[in-house]
């Protein structure tokens, strides 16, 4: 038996999702019976052992010997996806990673479907590069590249917002103007679409998308911002140099504060570098913590508890963080307020991209009868508050936040390869 699923292949997290015999979707259980998996493998080096998702960042935080790789999407159509990184003896390209995750997913849907999955729609973003389309289609192809090269026949695209709303569609009893917000770990994605029980009957939905746009800001960007505002001051940013004349290079924090680029870090001629400015700088003692971190590797973790950091910031006012390195620890305490004013950019570039999704469209902000709200990065209060104030007469629907998009998926699945 042939089966046919759709693949959300996120930055954070992802899913696959399959319709029953009733044409309803369902999300298949990929870990421990959950029905999400983290986008991380960790390549163990003591038994050189693959762990995937939760398990791999379990691995990570107790402390076992390996390399963490999470944000693997991200590298798609960037000059990344060239690079190789070093796993003990062996070299493993980016685009070999991802195989070997997205392997891993069709191995799992498989082992629960108890068939062969050989057709299916991945979800894109509406941009995996801003204002590159060629840079935009290289991407979308070595996505496909690395999907076909783990024996999917067959394989197609939909963009995730309109997965979506497809999704949405399943619960409307008349016809509305919906505008669908995707904020993902990597991209942020928007799409006017006209959704209605008679229209879900159709299979061309082209006329139905008035317009998409994207961008590409994301969770990740979020934790590397709030990382840059609150965290790597901690560890000499924005200090100068004991002659006063400059500050410390950025660059070197920037790499510290972004997930896919933290393997670039681990060097003998970065702690070189390191070295020198720590001989210049004012504040010498945050810098050795830098070096400290870096020596024992601690970057992913460090990354991961700010995104931890964040993300109680959905739920309280403030949160203390604390992170050890050795026999110190990097202490700050971070508020909503401090998560805001590290956004202002981001947010801005979004709002700028609704905008001009609306426009693409013909309609006006309070045309919208559905905000519909996407992607773990709608939960953050500053992104919410911000959405909600643009559109205050739609209805707000907040959908399955991590699973909406794979459901879509699934749907149109169904529509282009049959069952």
């Amino acid at each position: 038996m042939t089966l046919v699923c759709g693949l959300d292949f996120g930055t954070s997290n992802s899913t696959i999702a399959r319709l029953d015999d009733a044409g309803v979707p369902h999300l298949l259980k990929l870990e421990d019976g959950r029905e999400t998996i983290p986008s991380v493998i960790f390549f163990g080096f003591e038994d050189d052992s693959v762990h995937f998702g939760r398990q791999a960042v379990a691995e990570y935080v107790t402390g076992a010997e390996g390399r963490l790789m999470r944000s693997l999407k991200s590298v798609l159509g960037t000059a990344l996806i060239g690079d190789t990184t070093r796993v003990k003896a062996r070299s493993y390209g980016f685009l070999e990673i991802l195989g070997i995750f997205i392997a891993e997913l069709k191995r799992r849907a498989e082992t629960e479907l108890g068939g062969a999955v050989e057709s299916v729609v991945c979800g894109r973003p509406v941009h995996f590069v801003d204002d590159d389309p060629v840079a935009d289609a290289a991407a979308q192809g070595q996505l496909e590249s690395a999907v076909r090269a783990q024996g999917f026949r067959h394989v197609d695209f939909q963009f995730e917002p309109i997965a979506a709303a497809l999704d949405y569609e399943r619960q409307v009893t008349a016809e509305r103007l919906a505008l669908i917000v995707d904020l993902g770990g990597g991209t942020s994605d928007f799409s006017v679409v006209r959704v209605s029980p008679d229209r879900a009957r159709a299979v061309d939905r082209g006329q139905d998308i008035l317009a998409t746009a994207g961008v590409h800001v994301g969770g990740t960007d979020f934790d590397r911002l709030l990382s840059m505002t609150k965290v790597m001051p901690e560890l000499g940013l924005g200090t100068m140099t004991r002659d006063g004349k400059r500050h410390l290079p950025v660059a070197p924090y920037y790499d510290l504060s972004t997930w896919h680029r933290i393997n670039r870090l681990y060097t003998a001629q970065t702690l070189r570098d390191l070295r020198g400015t720590q001989r210049e700088a004012q504040a010498p003692e945050r810098v050795a913590m830098m070096m400290e971190l870096i020596e024992d590797r601690l970057g992913h973790r460090l990354v991961g508890a700010v995104e931890a950091a964040k993300i109680a910031l959905s739920d309280a006012a403030t949160t203390d963080f604390a992170f050890p390195v050795r026999d110190r620890q990097i202490e700050t305490v971070m508020s909503i307020d401090d998560l805001t004013r590290a956004l202002q950019s981001p947010v801005s570039r979004i709002e700028d991209t609704i905008a001009e999704t609306l426009k693409r469209a013909g309609v006006a902000a309070r045309e919208i009868d559905s905000l519909i709200l996407t992607g773990g990065s709608t939960q953050v209060p500053a992104i919410a508050a911000r959405l909600r104030a643009l559109f205050p007469e739609a209805d707000l629907v907040r959908t399955d936040v991590l699973g909406s998009v794979g459901l879509g998926l699934a749907m149109d699945a169904r529509r282009k390869f049959g069952p």
